[in-house]
């Protein structure tokens, strides 16, 4: 059994935060400090009370850490995809937290088969490109953003963050030489882009509140004060990015707000001329822009939601300069939901979904235009498919990445022209492992106002039949982003204990298509926090578990509905994991000089603004709607570092539940000290993070 200690109690100074008439105390708020030795001093006390708490727990932690790391093939290669004259791969070793990154030369340019590598013998040809071990030497924190070879070959450009904070060092190497060029740009964005000459570097930089608004062009060997600025959006609400088409063709800037996008293009031969506008940007249209040959003449294929909810796939002339040249190619279909397209010299992928399902949808090209037009197949009822690892517009497959809640992730290869899917790697799971002791299902619950809102499930084989088993429903619901059915090696800790896992597919999310996102957002927000809650109680209902015997998760955003279900249905669960955990958003929200705020005003509203929106916040925000009654038991984590979800909201929270909850108060603070908004660095030092998570579940759950 834990310890019995007294938690850390954290001094109460009133701040009055005052909006539309309305006068919130927050007695916390000095928690934002973070230079304040008062500060550090509190979370290195929540730690210290967090690791008495779990002390108990130390044997299982190691337990599970060792399970994930006897499942794991520590030394391993990556399925190689080819660029240029060369086939990429990257390279896990055992005893190494970080990757390293090769290449090999490619036998001749008809050589489309990846070469079938094999971890323990050298390959020939091999040149190391990156050991991120050795860039991560003497710091607790190590993050690779860039990596971006120039298109002969010669050159590489990587950025790194060795605090947390998404701030990269930007650096070039020579890889003919092995050196570093003096070329050095700090606070850069994570991607960098080569002109097609490999003399000139383009980049992002970020404005105070985090918010990617400049476009940078660096020439080698030039200071970098020198460098042109290329693009600056002004408006708060839009971000900004550059990218090479696959052709080689084109240079693009895309500029976006949650609701709305804009392109410039470039030719990739004129690096430094001007941009030019593709389409203008109109409130509340969406588009993605994909340079095209269709029967021989270039184009732009525009992918958008112009009178189109769930999106419509259209071409353009390279020269167009309004929407009003756009030419439908696939027409709305309110069943599914067109996400992405990817063009190649003989075919098109369309990524789709389609009642709460991934697909991947190809279209060849003829002579004369589009030929063709066909899905993917695949046997299982429930998976998650997608396009991954084709950088060559010429290449014959596509490469594309499958998997289900109980079948390790494969690479295949799929011929457009004979359409034979080709496995090319399954990622192993060594020991007893067999996808066949694991079951797994679709149910559907009921939504307070009627909404079918869908589960996925996975459990050892048999399981269901014995009655309300143990369980852990996990869940996002924010910014469109789904949670798509995944397998994990460290889930098998769970289920092999016989703990189910289901993920809850609510609203705020992209699983049903835009109008699920649409109903889970601004107004509507409230919708992804009933849903879950809805999915808990359908679960208990239909035997799959108790609430006695569940236990919630979520992260980010998803922390914030954790802590919205923690007020909303206490008796539903016995454990919440809120990681990094949105849990303060009205206050985060109403600070426009925070990180990423005006950016999210088109996803909650605008509460400086609207005191329809304040009101509406401040009745869901988790940290303000905290009531004087028994809550399940809390373990939030949360990181000093991280930019996105200040480390205070998660720290403010636990203080108000310890001082408004009623009843047994088992809240736990868990403050990562040197990492960012992705926690730890290191693949051992995630897997053991995630042993100590997973080890506070188990045991919650009665199944240590």
């Amino acid at each position: 059994m834990p310890e019995q200690i007294t938690p850390p109690v954290a001094r109460k100074i009133p701040t009055k935060r005052t909006h539309h008439g309305d006068t919130f105390v927050d007695d916390y708020e000095w928690l934002r400090d973070k230079e304040s030795p008062e500060t550090i001093a509190h979370l290195e006390a929540e730690n210290a009370y967090t690791e008495v708490r779990t002390a108990h727990l130390a044997d299982l932690r190691d337990a599970i850490f060792g399970e994930i790391k006897s499942r794991t093939k520590e030394t391993d290669l990556s399925v190689p995809s080819r660029i240029g004259s060369y086939w990429y791969y990257g390279r896990s070793i055992e005893g190494k937290q970080y990757g390293v990154s090769c290449r090999c030369p490619v036998d001749g340019p008809d050589d489309w088969d990846p070469p079938k590598l094999d971890a323990e013998i050298d390959v020939p040809g091999e040149e190391v490109l990156l050991d991120s071990n050795e860039l991560a030497e003497g710091h607790e924190f190590f993050s690779l953003g860039a990596a971006s070879v120039s298109p002969d070959g010669n050159l590489l450009a990587f950025s790194t963050d060795t605090v947390g904070d998404e701030r990269f060092l930007l650096q070039v190497k020579d890889l003919r030489t092995g050196e570093l060029l003096p070329d050095q740009i700090p606070n850069t964005l994570h991607g960098a882009t080569w002109d097609l000459d490999a003399t000139m570097l383009f980049y992002s930089t970020v404005d105070e509140s985090w918010r990617p608004d400049k476009i940078w062009r660096h020439r080698l060997g030039t200071d970098v004060a020198e460098d042109v600025l290329v693009f600056h959006e002004p408006d708060e609400r839009f971000w900004s990015s550059i990218g090479r088409t696959r052709s080689d063709k084109y240079l693009m800037i895309a500029v976006g707000s949650k609701t709305t996008t804009e392109y410039r293009v470039l030719e990739a031969d004129d690096p430094t001329g001007e941009f030019r506008m593709v389409a203008p940007r109109r409130q509340g249209v969406e588009y993605n822009l994909e340079h095209a040959v269709i029967a021989g003449e270039d184009c732009f294929l525009v992918l958008h939601n112009d009178g189109a909810e769930n999106f419509a796939l259209a071409k353009a002339p390279v020269d167009a300069t309004g929407h009003e040249q756009w030419e439908p190619v696939l027409a709305h279909d309110p069943a599914i939901r067109l996400e992405d397209v990817d063009a190649f010299a003989g075919h098109l992928v369309v990524s789709q979904r389609s009642d709460g399902l991934t697909q991947l949808r190809i279209i060849n090209l003829t002579g004369s235009g589009l030929g063709d037009d066909y899905l993917v197949e695949f046997e299982h009822p429930i998976y998650t498919v997608g396009a991954s690892g084709n950088p060559e517009f010429t290449q014959p497959t596509v490469r594309l990445g499958y998997t289900t809640m109980a079948t390790p992730p494969g690479v295949y290869d799929f011929d457009v022209t004979t359409r034979e899917l080709t496995l090319l790697k399954e990622t192993p799971v060594l020991g007893d492992f067999d996808p066949e002791r694991y079951e797994q299902h679709r149910e559907w619950a009921t939504a307070p106002d009627g909404t079918r809102v869908p589960i996925s499930i996975v459990c050892r084989t048999g399981l269901r039949e014995q009655g309300p088993m143990p369980m852990v429903l996990y869940g996002y619901g924010s910014y469109e982003a789904s949670i798509d059915p995944y397998f994990s090696i460290a889930r098998l800790s769970l289920l092999d204990r016989g703990i189910g896992f289901a993920i809850a597919h609510v609203r705020g999310g992209g699983e049903m298509g835009r109008r699920w996102y649409d109903q889970g957002k601004m107004l509507h927000k409230k919708n992804t926090f009933t849903d879950f809650v809805a999915c808990a109680r359908h679960l208990a209902d239909t035997g799959w578990t108790r609430p006695d015997r569940l236990v919630a998760e979520g992260a980010s955003a998803g922390g914030l509905l954790m802590g919205a279900v923690a007020n909303l249905a206490p008796e539903a669960f016995t454990g919440i994991v809120a990681n990094v955990a949105f849990v303060d958003a009205l206050t985060s929200i109403l600070d426009p000089s925070l990180p990423l705020t005006v950016i999210e005003w088109e996803e909650w509203g605008n509460p400086l603004e609207d005191p329809e929106v304040y009101a509406y916040m401040k009745s869901y925000t988790p940290y303000e709607n905290v009531e004087a009654k028994q809550y399940p038991a809390i373990l939030a984590e949360t990181s000093l570092n991280d930019t996105r979800v200040l480390y205070v909201e998660p720290a403010k929270w636990i203080a108000r539940l310890r001082e408004v909850a009623s009843g047994e108060k088992d809240f736990l603070l868990k403050t990562e000290m040197a990492a960012g908004h992705g926690g730890v660095s290191g693949r051992y030092n995630a897997w053991k993070d995630r042993a100590f998570s997973y080890a506070w579940i188990i045991d919650r759950l009665g199944k240590a």
